[in-house]
């Protein structure tokens, strides 16, 4: 099996733009090698409602539907006919509840379990239970 180059963004909530507080919601993948554009999402309800009690997230996910069916090449523009269009549309900057992240790349041999990891490591919530430093640099406050 060949390693191939990809590029992926993730996707971010900002519930109250104002505020530029976000929590990653999803990751879109791309490899023109292999001829992908993937998306995946986990979204958690109680971490995005600390940002904003009142936040719609039935229109997040209609947000996040919407991106899965772009990257299928369903409810595109006609001018996005590429999956290359496609992704550079999708990681466009934007003032809206759902934004891309800056672009970055990697190699891999399996684009989707890419994506998998991908989503695990950004977006899913930790599930280590190590303690986290509270100060930077590590002397309390007073």
């Amino acid at each position: 099996m060949s390693v191939l180059p990809y590029q992926y963004v993730t996707l971010r909530c900002v519930p109250r733009v104002e505020r530029e507080e976000f929590v990653n919601v999803g990751v879109v993948l791309f490899c023109q090698a292999a001829e992908l554009l993937l998306s995946g999402h986990d979204l958690h309800a109680d971490r995005l409602r600390a940002l904003d009690p009142g936040l719609d997230l039935e229109a997040l996910r209609a947000a996040l539907a919407q991106v899965d069916a772009v990257c299928r090449g369903e409810a595109c523009r006609p001018d996005l006919t590429r999956q290359g269009a496609r992704f550079g549309w999708l990681a466009a900057p934007r003032s809206t509840v759902l934004q891309p992240g800056p672009r970055h790349g990697g190699l891999t041999e399996d684009p989707e379990a890419e994506l998998d990891r991908l989503v695990a490591r950004l977006v899913s919530p930790p599930t280590s239970q190590e303690p986290r430093p509270t100060a930077l640099d590590g002397r309390s406050r007073g």
